[in-house]
């Protein structure tokens, strides 16, 4: 584990077993401006995680011995908001999928493409502000003016967070959030997956990419009374979806 103290403005962690992968992309992120930290594994992250200083994002790779990045990421989603990017093998379909069902924010296939890389940190951070949220933490309280109501939940746009209908706090992430953000922007109009991941995801549309149905889905689960039979973000079959 090793620190590269550059610019503190956004902190980024760089886990992953394969040391030239690791310290290549450490050094390239660094040379760009961020702060970057590199753990080796599961242990290393969880340490760092544990040692409380705040981060932005995590740069995982989904295949490593003993704990790998998936039971990571589960890890992460379950007690922050802390932006994750997979590194996943070029063929692992299947993988990235599960890694965005989890709560992953994006991911990048191996050989790592330095470039794409930076990139996909740069669009995390516009979305997430560069500000790590961690479920039970009240950054400006639950004052704010902007709240938007999704079924008995509220999100609050100025502290991106989402509450339940007793105000205890539901744990969302930052790509999350941004796709709220976008239905609360365009109530009772319909958008469609072009549409959504132009706002929302800033990455170019693929017509086989499911990363919009799977978020939205998760959602669901957190906002809707009933996901089986949602009545806040409505399915408009063959089209897209509707925030009602």
């Amino acid at each position: 584990m090793s620190n590269t103290p550059l610019n503190e403005s956004a902190h980024i962690v760089v886990c992953d077993d394969e040391p030239d992968i690791r310290d290549t992309v450490a050094e390239y992120l660094g040379r760009h401006g961020y702060s970057v930290t590199t753990a080796d594994g599961g242990p290393a992250l969880r340490e760092l995680i544990a040692a409380g200083r705040p981060i932005d994002v995590v740069v995982l790779d989904i295949r490593m011995p003993g704990e790998d990045g998936l039971s990571l990421t589960r890890h992460l989603r379950e007690r922050s908001g802390i932006a994750i990017i997979l590194l996943t093998g070029s063929a692992e379909i299947v993988d990235r999928v599960v890694g965005l069902e989890v709560g992953a924010d994006d991911y990048v296939a191996k050989p790592v493409d330095l470039r794409e890389l930076l990139a996909r940190v740069r669009a995390v951070l516009r979305r997430t502000g560069g500000k790590e949220q961690r479920p039970g933490e009240q950054a400006g309280g639950r004052g704010g003016l902007q709240t938007v109501p999704f079924g008995a939940c509220q999100l609050d746009l100025e502290v991106h967070k989402l509450f339940d209908s007793e105000g205890a706090e539901i744990a969302i992430t930052p790509m999350e959030f941004r796709l709220l953000k976008v239905f609360a922007e365009h109530r009772g109009k319909i958008l469609n997956r072009d549409q959504l991941l132009e706002m929302a995801h800033d990455r170019g549309w693929d017509p086989f990419d499911r990363s919009i149905d799977i978020r939205i889905s998760r959602l669901r689960k957190k906002i809707e009374a009933d996901p089986s039979k949602p009545e806040v973000i409505r399915t408009i079959r063959g089209v897209g979806y509707i925030y009602s």
